[in-house]
This record gives C-alpha cells, sequence and structure tokens, in this order.
C-alpha cells in the first residue's frame, strides 16, 4: 500500500481480542463519522459506526461493540450482529456488511489505509 495513505491509529497494545475499541473519526460520503477499530482472533479490522438496518452509531457503551461472548459485533438499538472479522451481517435487522476500512499493524502501531471513499478529518 502506498506509505502515505497510511494514518497511524493507535498502539497495537490498545486492541485487546473482544475488548475495547478504539474511536476515529472520517470523512464518508462528504460526512463527518465516526469509526472504531477491533481486536478479533489476533487479526485487527475497522468500521465505520454505522449499522447497516438504521444509519446510527452503534456501541451500547463508549467503544463497546462486542457483545458478552467477545463472538459478535451488536448495535445497541435493534440488536444487528455482525462478524467481527468480516462486518458480515450475522443475524438481526441488518441489511448488508458494515463498511469496512483497511488496517494494518507493523512495529506495534496499527495504521488504517485512506481511499477515495474514506479520507482523514482535517482539523
Amino acid at each position: 500500500m502506498d506509505e502515505a495513505r497510511q494514518i497511524p491509529l493507535c498502539n497495537g497494545r490498545d486492541l485487546v481480542d473482544g475488548g475495547l475499541a478504539v474511536p476515529f473519526d472520517v470523512v464518508y460520503a462528504g460526512q463527518t463519522c465516526r469509526a472504531f477499530a477491533i481486536r478479533y482472533e489476533g487479526g485487527v479490522h475497522a468500521y465505520l459506526n454505522r449499522c447497516t438496518h438504521v444509519a446510527m452509531e452503534m456501541d451500547w457503551q463508549p467503544n463497546q461493540f462486542f457483545d458478552d461472548t467477545g463472538r459478535w459485533l451488536l448495535c445497541s438499538t435493534h440488536g444487528a450482529a455482525y462478524r467481527p472479522d468480516t462486518g458480515a451481517c450475522a443475524g438481526g435487522p441488518c441489511r448488508g456488511a458494515l463498511v469496512r476500512i483497511a488496517l494494518t499493524e507493523r512495529d506495534g502501531v496499527v495504521h488504517w489505509h485512506t481511499d477515495y471513499n474514506l479520507q482523514p478529518v482535517a482539523f
């Protein structure tokens, strides 16, 4: 991937399997949106914080997306369930997969990758 399009997000130790997410902001479809990064089965994954059923933020407590088992990402509003490793709908009233954001982890740092649809928020 193009090095200029990788943005440091967090220390890899900040993401624990099935634990709290690390939030960040992106511009998607011309709007500033919250996104979140998680760790699941050792891998790092990130998605827009937007349920596919109703475009609402999903976390039921700040930065908490996993169910009690640490196996599913849940939308707090209507109970849609998503696979943490792919963002695919796993049950409930979801309509397709979550919008995925590419991440890599190297040298203990997690980076997210911009593309034409997802850009960093300008401060």
